[in-house]
């Protein structure tokens, strides 16, 4: 991953550093994925005429994208003593940040889904927003199951073996977002929302322009602050400009950050499918030409990430219902392989040689998850790729979520390195009001960077890894692969350290 290592994009020192973007861009990424959520109107006033009035002041900062991680952001600022106060602005295209759509528990749920972990669930609770996610459905998981399709090895982690009570919980975006709305519609935050796409963004540097005192928007200049203009007309001029805008982020664009990536030559199908009984348990296999997940998301229901090469993604989207389920069924059971078997089913531990203070005794056998019957939503298939953006953050501007980095599906961490970017943002500029630093002043914003970045950084790199480990079918390989996932099992330390970085804790998963 040294080729994620972060380079400092200096800005030069021109009389005024202007960015244009021809082509109105809709906000994506997290924004896309919440479409169609449930939103009122309430206290989400729109700008009517698109441009300050007389009386009207700047924005303290303005969040483009509105999607999970955007309204993440608002939420925590909204709900916290030292930020509730602050003006913002939201600009999105997204109708769902305007009109009311409601979210029916009898419908089956939308195959748009985030796994969130105890942390996640943890941020949203300390804002509230988390009794509004349980008003809708949502699926928590306590067991998760991962095997290798060559029968040689497999690993069950449960939420005991930390001492929790949940590995994690499965929520439809649409239900996030819609739940993060509502919990700011109960503040009083100032918020105005731009139904609009960001075209152009103006930096002015305070120590070059030289300002008409009898303009608004001189002044404005000479303050150093940062001018939106949108594909509408509308304008707005703010202290911070925060991209949360998604994997293809305007934001990031238009202030010319560079990026880090690559494209991993494959697709993942997203549906939703229907069981006999209930489903409790996340369950992940991986196949030759990539991993497929089955995760519970309430009732009979279950939620299908499969990853594979894009030819695959093609037949299969265009298979009629029944060989598609046939052809899931296949893939979570005795397709392409045999099913492994406990190492303690000849009487043996193989790590009994390191000692019982670090073995444990695992008395659940391998299992085969619930069949599908049915499929119960669309397909959609989308191409994988990691991206990753050298810088964070720049003067009054600052990159969250896939703005700032895109990460594989295949342990389901996207969305929650994005929320932990929102709410750790959030904490630091509380912290820079309360001591009266302009919060656009790049000191402040260096210390979010410095924290989110070796964390997102790391966790990319472990799945990046895991991609590439399991992308090779190789004899020697699958030996090693193997006794990964006996070691995971049954070797206690280790496995509650995979659980504990996996639930959102900063830790890489190796012995303490």
């Amino acid at each position: 991953m040294n080729r994620l290592v972060a380079r400092r994009n200096l800005y030069s020192n021109h009389d005024q550093l202007k960015f244009t973007w021809k082509r109105g861009y809709c906000s994506g990424g997290e924004a896309a994925a919440a479409a169609g959520s449930s939103a009122s109107s309430g206290h989400l006033n729109h700008d009517e005429h698109g441009t300050f009035s007389g009386n009207e002041q700047p924005y303290d900062l303005a969040i483009v994208g509105g999607g999970m991680v955007g309204m993440a952001l608002a939420c925590s600022l909204a709900t916290k003593p030292l930020t509730k106060h602050l003006k913002v602005a939201i600009v999105d295209s997204n109708p769902a940040l305007a009109n009311k759509l409601s979210i029916k528990m009898e419908d089956p749920p939308d195959p748009r889904v985030s796994t969130v972990t105890p942390a996640t669930i943890s941020y949203f609770q300390d804002t509230g927003a988390w009794q509004y996610v349980q008003q809708h459905r949502h699926a928590y998981f306590d067991k998760m199951q991962v095997w290798d399709y060559t029968g040689l090895g497999y690993t069950t982690y449960d939420a005991r073996d930390v001492d929790k009570d949940v590995l994690g919980c499965v929520v439809e975006n649409r239900v996030l977002h819609s739940s993060l709305l509502s919990r700011i519609e109960d503040t009083d935050f100032q918020k105005t929302i731009y139904p609009s796409r960001l075209a152009s963004m103006i930096r002015y540097p305070s120590s070059s322009v030289k300002a008409d005192g009898n303009t608004r928007e001189a002044s404005y200049a000479k303050a150093g602050l940062v001018k939106l203009e949108m594909s509408d007309g509308s304008s707005l001029y703010t202290k911070l400009v925060v991209g949360a805008d998604g994997a293809k982020s305007q934001v990031r664009n238009l202030a010319g950050f560079r990026t880090t990536g690559w494209n991993y030559s494959q697709n993942a199908i997203i549906c939703t499918v229907e069981h006999y009984v209930a489903n409790h348990t996340a369950w992940q296999r991986f196949l030759p030409d990539g991993p497929i997940a089955l995760l519970p998301i309430g009732n009979n229901f279950s939620n299908i990430v499969w990853t594979m090469n894009p030819e695959q993604s093609s037949d299969l989207t265009a298979m009629n219902e029944d060989e598609f389920v046939k052809a899931v069924n296949h893939a979570l059971d005795h397709g392409y392989g045999p099913h492994p078997k406990s190492s303690f089913s000849n009487g043996t531990n193989k790590f009994s040689f390191l000692g019982g203070n670090l073995t444990m005794s695992i008395n659940e056998s391998f299992e085969v998850p619930p069949k599908v019957v049915k499929l119960a939503s669309k397909r959609a298939a989308f191409p994988l790729s990691l991206m990753h953006a050298n810088d964070y953050i720049a003067k009054r501007i600052v990159l969250i979520g896939d703005a700032a980095h895109a990460v594989h599906p295949l342990a389901g961490q996207g969305v929650n390195l994005g929320f932990g970017d929102a709410f750790t943002l959030s904490r630091i500029i509380g912290e820079g009001v309360a001591v009266g630093t302009d919060i656009g002043e790049a000191s402040l914003l260096r210390k979010y960077e410095a924290e989110r970045k070796p964390a997102n950084v790391a966790m990319m790199a472990v799945l990046d890894g895991f991609q590439k480990l399991y992308s090779v079918d190789f004899g020697p390989l699958n030996a090693l692969r193997a006794a990964a996932f006996h070691a995971a099992n049954y070797i206690s330390p280790l496995k509650r350290s995979i659980i504990s970085y996996a639930s959102g804790e900063q830790r890489l998963p190796m012995f303490p």
